[in-house]
């Protein structure tokens, strides 16, 4: 089965978000039948609100400060860089996702 991004809208805040081709492939082979009615953001703050799970028990993410390769500003990123490769701030990390597609 061929997967195409679907733009949803979210049942909490109204925005817009995409549930994509590779995370609906992810849904069907884990045997989720529904799509999510939340968008991430959303989803992250009702498990918060939750308690969590085992999130609540993990130790925080060790953050690293990086340049961004596109637009050279610094950024954070949740893991330690290679030098073979680049790393890109959220905003240029979204932009070359959606111009791979």
């Amino acid at each position: 089965m061929s997967f195409v991004d679907k733009t949803l809208k979210c049942r909490d805040c109204g925005n817009e978000f995409v549930f994509t081709a590779g995370e609906q492939e992810f849904f069907q082979q884990k045997g989720l039948l529904n799509q999510p009615a939340r968008c991430p953001a959303c989803r992250a703050l009702r498990r918060q609100a939750a308690g969590g799970g085992s999130r609540s028990e993990r130790a925080p993410r060790e953050m690293h400060t990086v340049i961004c390769a596109e637009c050279g500003q610094e950024a954070k990123v949740p893991f330690l860089p290679r030098n073979d490769r680049p790393v890109y701030c959220s905003s240029c990390y979204d932009k070359a996702r959606v111009a791979r597609r």
